[in-house]
């Protein structure tokens, strides 16, 4: 990683624990704190467009947005501006905070940013039983797990490629998760915009508006909390989309990707350069392997947080 333009360094470059996806490094210089992200270039699920991502997020900087100073960024380092705050935990939010998330999503989705990359799906990888015996073999700790959810595995897939998507589309940050936020006085700080492209304006609120509106599961759903993502997103501008099953597909279909990909990490059984430690990748599995079942059982009841908004 070249980091030689942010100046002296005045201690060590120290790693922060807990990517899901890339490696994190805190760097002090004379100039200032920086985080430096690693990129996994290794297993990627999909191409980062670099020139994009730099581009809309320094527009958002300018424009106000509560994030992280963009510095730079290469094929394979991002580097943003270091900023304190405090963790958010994977649990209700307060209202205030909801409320400004949700605001701070409509002056996202009002950038005027030009975006050269469409996004292009394909289908949704089917494969669940070949990979639940693959784990058999290798004695996976969660293999039990896998071959018992097989097919809802299926059927979450066949959800994902058949749920229609009404629109609009924006061009959006597409992964504000509490793990991706910071509290600084009480307020909200968007992180790792890496992701970001276009989606399905109902998929990004409902993502979103659900994430801050739980806890690691999904029996203390808070709709009040749910229905002030949406409030702010009103006050901010935004204009709310149709309800439907559509809301929730991007969700469930990025966690199903998710824990597909860190099921392949876990069958190497190598403990990659960049990425997630081996470690996580487990956990993450195993989340996966509880929480996919118990969201899609759930999806009429979520649909219901519609319904009362």
């Amino acid at each position: 990683m070249n980091v030689s333009h942010l100046g002296t360094p005045i201690s060590p470059m120290t790693r922060v624990h807990g990517g899901f996806a890339n490696r994190v490094y805190r760097l002090d210089t004379d100039q200032g704190s920086f985080a430096v992200k690693e990129l996994n270039l290794i297993d990627r699920r999909w191409k980062y467009r670099v020139d994009d991502v730099f581009r809309f997020e320094q527009a958002a900087f300018a424009a106000g947005i509560s994030m992280p100073e963009p510095i730079s960024a290469s094929h394979d380092t991002l580097i943003h501006r270091w900023v304190d705050g405090h963790k958010v935990p994977e649990a209700p939010v307060p209202a205030a905070f909801a409320f400004e998330i949700g605001e701070i999503l409509a002056r996202i989705h009002a950038l005027d940013v030009e975006w050269t990359h469409e996004s292009i799906e394909g289908p949704t990888p089917r494969d669940w039983r070949e990979l639940a015996e693959r784990a058999a073999a290798t004695r996976q700790p969660w293999a039990e797990e896998l071959a018992s959810n097989v097919e809802t595995m299926l059927a979450i897939a066949h959800f994902v490629d058949t749920c229609e998507r009404p629109g609009p589309v924006v061009l959006t940050h597409k992964d504000i998760q509490p793990w991706n936020l910071l509290a600084r006085d009480g307020r909200p700080v968007v992180l790792d915009w890496e992701l970001s492209g276009t989606l399905d304006l109902a998929s990004e609120l409902g993502s979103t508006a659900l994430s801050v509106a739980k806890g690691p599961d999904f029996d203390d759903i808070q709709p009040t909390i749910f229905r002030s993502v949406l409030d702010g997103y009103v006050a901010g501008g935004g204009a709310l989309p149709p309800s439907g099953p559509s809301w929730f597909v991007f969700m469930i279909g990025g966690w199903l990707g998710f824990t597909r990909w860190n099921i392949l990490r876990c069958l190497a059984g190598v403990e990659a350069s960049t990425g997630p430690d081996l470690a996580l990748s487990h956990d993450s599995v195993r989340n996966g392997m509880r929480g996919l079942p118990d969201m899609f059982r759930r999806l009429p009841d979520l649909q219901d947080l519609l319904a009362r908004r």
